[in-house]
């Protein structure tokens, strides 16, 4: 019997912090804190210099004169530490009113923000119960702007859209808004600065109007950004044409890997799939179960048994039984271990040796929901096993759609596959401008 879980406890919201800078008045008074403790540190030195003199000295006239030097430099040290007393005072009275403005603007800001999740809260319950009432789906599965819904309603286009609705001139104060809602949103560091430095060259050009204006910039970039050219998907190699899927544990490979299949032999293609994450056995339950349901066959191992094996056996039956497509699902532990991403080399390696070329297709499962982790792991897989396309899973089920932007913006691979829901055809193919259409209009 598995031990029970404590239960968790919700996360304890960070503490808001605000830093304002100190004013002229607090910085002027710091130079003079700073020069009353030179000038007392500089009577020290010579206090203690004359009556080291002094006690070196064997004249008496001089020993004499250089103690009432020494005298007459104690009185002046200590009206010098008088006055640096009361000018690291001033220091503190104004740092101490610069402390209370900055507590001050961070409850200002604390009660913004919670009134900003209040009214997104109730945005979500307002979209959640309009998708109730509309849960009847069309047959050929949900629309990408069904599965953009949360992205528009809770996301950084929500946010965006405020900003555009705004009638007021354009200036660096919008800017500034413009570039925090994109650096919080899950387009990546680099894409957010580069749309927004492209609206302030617009600026600059005195090419934007008002708000509106900056919407159609975002607009163009975004189309720009994510028309990229799309390779062939799921045919045009071999035959068979192979196809190795990769991704992290949980970002949907198998049902990914299982809505294709029966998309294929919907049309009347056979198909091999090949249960190559012989690490985790429920991987291989789950594509034994999507196999049958597709009509496809499937090949698999020993549970902890060699991948490559596996793969290997797979795509030689496709050869032997004329299917048209072989897909391989691999093993998805965190992408953060060397080991996984050396194992997926080894299994690329044995495609190769199985059939020259293959795999035709390296495909890329990731989770919507990550947000900006999605774009590392892409970025990681990539550079492991040269990722020639994406499919983007449960993006019906997140805010963070805008990591499309990113992936497509900073490694310049297509998404081709999009996941909008839990039916085979809600599986479909991404475009690019019905993307920016369901985002923008």
């Amino acid at each position: 019997k598995a031990p029970e879980q404590a239960p968790q406890l919700p996360a304890e919201r960070p503490e808001l912090r605000v830093e304002l800078p100190p004013s002229d008045t607090e910085l002027a008074l710091r130079r003079d804190a700073e020069d009353a403790h030179a000038r007392t540190e500089d009577l020290r030195r010579q206090r203690e210099s004359a009556s080291l003199a002094a006690r070196a000295t064997k004249d008496g006239a001089e020993r004499a004169r250089l103690e009432a030097e020494a005298r007459d430099l104690k009185e002046r040290e200590e009206e010098a530490k008088r006055v640096e007393y009361r000018a690291k005072k001033a220091v503190d009275d104004e740092t101490r009113e610069r402390r209370k403005r900055e507590q001050a603007e961070a409850v200002r800001l604390r009660e913004e923000a919670l009134a900003q999740e209040a009214a997104q809260a109730e945005a979500a319950r307002q979209a959640e119960a309009a998708a109730a009432r509309a849960k009847v789906e069309a047959e050929g599965g949900r629309t990408l702007a069904q599965g953009l819904d949360r992205t528009k309603s809770q996301g950084f286009m929500a946010r965006l859209n405020g900003l555009f609705g705004q009638q007021r001139e354009v200036d660096e104060s919008v800017l500034a808004e413009l570039e925090e809602i994109l650096f919080t949103a899950d387009i990546g560091v680099r894409t957010a600065n580069h749309l927004v430095e492209v609206a302030r060259e617009k600026l600059k050009r005195k090419e934007l109007s008002d708000p509106e204006r900056i919407k159609g910039v975002i607009r163009e970039e975004v189309a720009r950004m994510v028309d990229l050219p799309v390779p062939r998907s799921l045919e045009g190699g071999g035959p068979p044409h192979v196809v190795m899927v990769v991704g992290v544990n949980g970002a949907g490979k198998t049902t990914t890997i299982g809505k294709l299949a029966a998309q294929l032999t919907g049309q009347g293609k056979k198909v091999v799939l090949a249960a190559g994450d012989t690490f985790r056995a429920a991987a291989t339950e789950q594509l034994d179960v999507w196999a049958e349901r597709a009509g496809a066959q499937l090949v698999k191992g020993t549970d902890g048994g060699d991948p490559g094996a596996v793969i290997f056996e797979a795509v030689k039956k496709a050869q032997t039984e004329g299917a048209s497509v072989v897909i391989a699902d691999t093993a998805g532990r965190l992408h953060t271990k060397a080991p996984l991403m050396e194992e997926l080399k080894k299994v690329k390696r044995v495609m190769d040796k199985a059939l020259p070329g293959a795999p035709h297709e390296v495909l890329l499962v990731l989770d919507s929901t990550n947000g900006q982790n999605a774009i590392m792991q892409a970025k990681q897989f990539h550079e492991a096993v040269g990722v020639t396309a994406i499919a983007l899973t449960k993006l019906d089920g997140t805010a963070k759609g805008g990591v499309i932007i990113g992936i497509c913006d900073e490694l310049k691979l297509p998404v081709v596959w999009v996941g909008v829901g839990e039916k085979i055809a809600d599986l479909r193919r991404f475009e690019p401008r019905e993307f920016v259409q369901a985002l923008f209009d």
